[in-house]
C-alpha cells in the first residue's frame, strides 16, 4: 500500500471537504448541519458510525480484515462567533467562522476514514475517528468520552492534529512534543460585596474598589511565593469591572482571570489560595468576597514512547526534513487532553497557514485567519501511516 499515493489521489476531495465545512461553520456543541455533512460522506462510503451527544458528534468505525487492537484518531470540528474577511469564494456568511482550522481538521480525518475504508484488508483490528464538537468552548471530549466513544472496542492509542500555525514551526512542516504539550485552562472570578455610597461620602458606605486592587496584587504572589518556580505556572487577571458613573461608589466589583499549568496538584493548591487570600483581604476591609474557580480542560500530555513511534511514521511518509520537536509548550489549552487521560496518545501540529503577500501570516481567531489547502494531505498520510502501521503491530 503506497500511503502518499493513496492520499494524493483524493487530495482534491479533502481540499472540498475542507470548503464544504468551511462554508457552514457551527459553534460549540451545537453542530447540526456539519454532523449531517458528515454523516452523508461516510454513507456515501459506506462507512458505519454511531451518533452521540445528541447527534452533534459522530463516531465512525472501521473494522480491518481481522480482530486486534483499536486506535482513534480525533477532529475537533467547531467554529467560533466571528465575522470572516478572508473574501474567499467559499467564505462563511453565517456570521460564524472556521477561524482555527478545524474545518482542515475534520477535512483530513475525512480523507483518512475513505483511505482506511478502502484499505480495510491492508490491517487488523479497529479504527475510530472521532468528530467533536464545542472544543473552543465549553468541550466536547468529555461528554463524548462519557457517552462510551472509548470503549467497546476500548481505544488503546489516541492521535489528533492542530493545523494553521499555533506553534513556531515552519509553514510545510509537522511538530512533536514528548510529554507536557499545552497547559490546563481554568477560570476563576472573585466578586468584592462592599456597600455603595456617594463619591463623597465614602465614609458612609464599604468602597470595593480598594479592596479589589488589593486582591489582585496579593493573587500576583501566588506564582512567585506560593508555587515551587520550578513549576510552569501562569495567572493572569484578564478583566475588572464596578461601577457605572463618575461619583457613585458601586455595591460590587468583580475581577475575572486564568491560570494554567501543567501539574493537578499545584492547579488545586492556586485555587486554594485564589479562596483564601480573596476572602481574608475582603475580611479585613469589612467586606465579604465570592469566589468562583472551574477547573476546566486539563493539559496536554503526550505519551513520549508514542509521540516517538508517531513522529518516526511521519519522517517515513513525508521525509526527514519535514519534521521536528517543539521547542517548548504552550500555555494555550486544548480538550483532546481528556482523551490522552483515557488512552496513550499524542497530539501534534501540522504548520499550513496561508502565507500572504510580504510573508504576512494572520494568526488563529483573526477574521482573516486561512489555511493552505496544499499541505492538508500531510496530516491525513501521518494519521492513515500511524493507523495502519500501529494495528499491523509495526
Amino acid at each position: 500500500m503506497n500511503i502518499l499515493e493513496e492520499v494524493k489521489n483524493i487530495e482534491e476531495e479533502i481540499i472540498n471537504f475542507r470548503r464544504d465545512l468551511h462554508r457552514i461553520p457551527e459553534l460549540q456543541l451545537n453542530l447540526p448541519k456539519t454532523m449531517e455533512y458528515i454523516g452523508k460522506v461516510l454513507d456515501e462510503n459506506e462507512i458505519s458510525y454511531r451518533k452521540l451527544m445528541e447527534g452533534n458528534a459522530i463516531v465512525a468505525e472501521i473494522n480491518g480484515q481481522n480482530p486486534g487492537g483499536c486506535i482513534a484518531i480525533r477532529a475537533d470540528s467547531d467554529a467560533l462567533p466571528i465575522e470572516e474577511e478572508t473574501g474567499l469564494p467559499f467564505k462563511s456568511e453565517n456570521g460564524c467562522m472556521h477561524a482555527c482550522g478545524h474545518d482542515g481538521h475534520t477535512a483530513m480525518a475525512l480523507g483518512a476514514a475513505l483511505i482506511l475504508n478502502k484499505n480495510r484488508d491492508k490491517f487488523n483490528g479497529t479504527v475510530k475517528i472521532f468528530f467533536q464538537p464545542g472544543e473552543e468552548y465549553p468541550g466536547g471530549a468529555l461528554p463524548m468520552i462519557e457517552e462510551g466513544c472509548m470503549e467497546d472496542p476500548k481505544v488503546e492509542r489516541v492521535i489528533g492534529l492542530h493545523n494553521g500555525q499555533l506553534f513556531p514551526i515552519e509553514p510545510g512542516r509537522v511538530g512533536f512534543m514528548p510529554g507536557e504539550m499545552m497547559a490546563s485552562m481554568d477560570r476563576f472570578k472573585i466578586t468584592v460585596i462592599g456597600k455603595g455610597t456617594h463619591g463623597a461620602t465614602p465614609h458612609l458606605g464599604k468602597d470595593p474598589i480598594p479592596c479589589i486592587c488589593e486582591i489582585v496584587n496579593g493573587l500576583q504572589k501566588i506564582v512567585s511565593r506560593m508555587v515551587n518556580p520550578a513549576e510552569k505556572v501562569l495567572l493572569s487577571v484578564c478583566q475588572i469591572h464596578g461601577g457605572f458613573t463618575q461619583n457613585i461608589i458601586p455595591d460590587t466589583v468583580f475581577v475575572e482571570g486564568t491560570v494554567r499549568t501543567f501539574d493537578d496538584e499545584v492547579r488545586r493548591n492556586i485555587a486554594e489560595n485564589i479562596k483564601n487570600i480573596s476572602e481574608n483581604i475582603a475580611k479585613a476591609y469589612g467586606m465579604d468576597a465570592e469566589v468562583e474557580y472551574d477547573f476546566k480542560y486539563p493539559a496536554v500530555i503526550n505519551d513520549e514512547e508514542f509521540t516517538e513511534y508517531v513522529a518516526g511514521c511521519a519522517r517515513e511518509i513525508l521525509g526527514e526534513d519535514r519534521v521536528e520537536y517543539l521547542k517548548e509548550p504552550s500555555f494555550g489549552g486544548e480538550d483532546m487532553a481528556y482523551f490522552l487521560r483515557e488512552a496513550k496518545g499524542t497530539f501534534f501540529a501540522l504548520s499550513n497557514p496561508r502565507v500572504h503577500e510580504g510573508g504576512k501570516i494572520y494568526p488563529h481567531h483573526s477574521p482573516k485567519f486561512d489555511l493552505d489547502e496544499s499541505k492538508l494531505y500531510m496530516g491525513t498520510a501521518i494519521f492513515v501511516k500511524v493507523v495502519v502501521d500501529y494495528l499491523n503491530g509495526k
